[in-house]
């Protein structure tokens, strides 16, 4: 008879113990990164990598250069050359790598941080142009003036410290964020102003005058600032892992006004 019940017994404890393997009667599946919620709390580091556009304003960006060049001089008293609006707007595409850093704190859902990005590559743009015009000055000479203009910018490095704000839904974290961008870049500016003044009422010798002004002046390895603003998503692959999307907006003011706009996927460990 003990031997009968024992046997019973195996018989019932044997297939439970397997049925206490399987994930489902575990309780896994209702317990897992789909249903739960993810832990964003701590500090994390990422890599990432992004293409983007560059909208950049050329406009006066080179008056500054031909006030100087023609400082004084009547020509630029009866035409105000230096303010012709030479130059204008123009979009180009850029690409660029980099990573970040942050700290997150979590409360229930709400996730508060701040973060360190950066990108290294080739983001800027270029513009020329040129105007012609005929006016008298107040020394009674004909100026037949031509401006020649052009301006570069070229940005190789762009950081922005911001704050973040997030919500977590599952293993998602969708967020927003803003603060403040700096970045390196190198800016080269050209004017020439060129022509004849005529008058034929003056002395022999000074009827016809030929003027020929330049100056090229560059800016390399510059400082700018100004502020960003953008929307992204982390999203929890496996412990500590995650990815990311986001996009960022970010202006820069100088001499040559400008938005860059990113689209930017990377991935990252939350320690």
């Amino acid at each position: 008879m003990r031997k009968f019940i024992f046997a019973v017994v195996l018989s019932i404890a044997a297939p439970a113990a397997h049925a206490a393997d399987l994930p489902f009667l575990r309780g896994s599946l209702s317990e897992g990164r789909t249903m739960g919620r993810s832990d964003w709390d701590g500090f994390y580091i990422g890599a990432q990598a992004g293409i983007g556009q560059s909208d950049m304003n050329f406009s006066g960006a080179t008056r500054t250069l031909a006030g100087g060049l023609l400082d004084g001089l009547a020509m630029e008293s009866a035409g105000q050359v230096s303010q012709w609006p030479l130059l204008g707007k123009t979009s180009q595409r850029g690409e660029g790598w980099g990573g970040f850093i942050g700290y997150n704190s979590q409360w229930d859902d709400v996730v508060i941080g701040v973060e360190m990005s950066y990108l290294h590559g080739k983001f800027g743009g270029d513009a020329s142009g040129s105007m012609g015009r005929s006016f008298i000055d107040a020394l009674g000479y004909t100026n037949g003036v031509t401006y020649d203009a052009a301006a570069k910018m070229s940005i190789t490095d762009m950081g922005t410290l911001r704050a973040r704000a997030g919500y977590a839904v599952g293993a998602f974290l969708p967020y927003m964020f803003g603060g403040l961008a700096l970045g390196q870049a190198d800016i080269v500016r050209s004017a020439r102003i060129h022509g004849v003044a005529v008058n034929v009422a003056a002395a022999p010798g000074f009827q016809s005058i030929p003027f020929d002004y330049s100056k090229t002046e560059g800016q390399y390895s510059h400082l700018i600032y100004g502020y960003s603003a953008g929307l992204g998503v982390d999203i929890n692959l496996i412990g500590g892992l995650f990815a990311r999307a986001e996009w960022e907006y970010v202006r820069f003011t100088s001499s040559v006004d400008t938005n860059i706009n990113t689209v930017r996927a990377g991935v990252g460990y939350k320690f």
